[in-house]
């Protein structure tokens, strides 16, 4: 058995789920951004009991360690490590956007398509990347403000697919083109643990100590108040 524990709370929507190798055992999910980290604690423990698996049985710990919510990805991403290097097993960190691709792609696949996976960051910017069908990236995880014009150069010869959080506001302000498409395509369970399980068959661990997690932009509160 290759029992992988896998966490997601960099978006709205939280998921912690128990699999073996890609198949997924149990799910919880929460869709309260504000309680993810009380979600998270409770929700490890009794996704083990549930089915009856030590923690000592895990193999490796997978997580997305961003972009997106800051707390989100600080919270769970201390989480794995830590659980990682109390039972001294693997860590396998996510990119939150790659992983929103390799949803779509297994969805939606299409050989001469873009994936552009979008997560909000407030007003009019956004983190996102694209992808093509490889899941290689056509342009690399960044942050950016969206305008009418965005994408542009990318869609004369690629139907572009656009998703997640960030997407409606985009669709909101860009003129009708026939390579625009905008899907539905909320990350799901499955999609976690077959990512997961793709990167611990090609061994791809991190460094539990000095893995960081990936913001794209530094957090900025703003100056406090005396």
């Amino acid at each position: 058995m290759n029992y992988l524990l896998n966490i997601h709370t960099t978006s709205e929507n939280a998921i912690v789920n128990l699999s073996d190798n890609s198949h997924v055992l149990s799910t919880l999910i929460n869709s309260d951004s504000r309680q993810h980290a009380a979600f998270l604690h409770s929700s490890v423990s009794q996704i083990l009991q549930e089915n009856d698996i030590l923690p000592t049985s895990l193999k490796a710990i997978g997580v997305t360690g961003g972009p997106g919510s800051y707390t989100g990805i600080r919270v769970g991403l201390a989480t794995a490590k830590g659980l990682c290097f109390a039972l001294k097993i693997p860590m396998i960190m996510m990119n939150t956007l790659e992983l929103m691709a390799f949803s779509a792609i297994e969805k939606f696949s299409n050989k001469d398509a873009f994936y552009c996976p979008m997560i909000d960051a407030r007003r009019m910017e956004i983190f996102t990347a694209v992808y093509n069908e490889q899941l290689d990236p056509v342009i690399p995880p960044s942050a950016m403000v969206l305008e009418e014009n965005s994408f542009r150069d990318l869609i004369q010869n690629h139907p572009l697919f656009f998703f997640g959080s960030g997407a409606e506001k985009f669709e909101k302000i860009i003129n009708s083109n026939v390579n625009y498409h905008f899907i539905d395509n909320p990350l799901s369970s499955f999609s976690l643990a077959k990512f997961a399980w793709n990167k611990f068959q090609k061994n791809k661990f991190d460094n539990i100590a000095y893995s960081k997690a990936f913001y794209v932009k530094e957090f900025y509160s703003g100056p406090k108040k005396k």
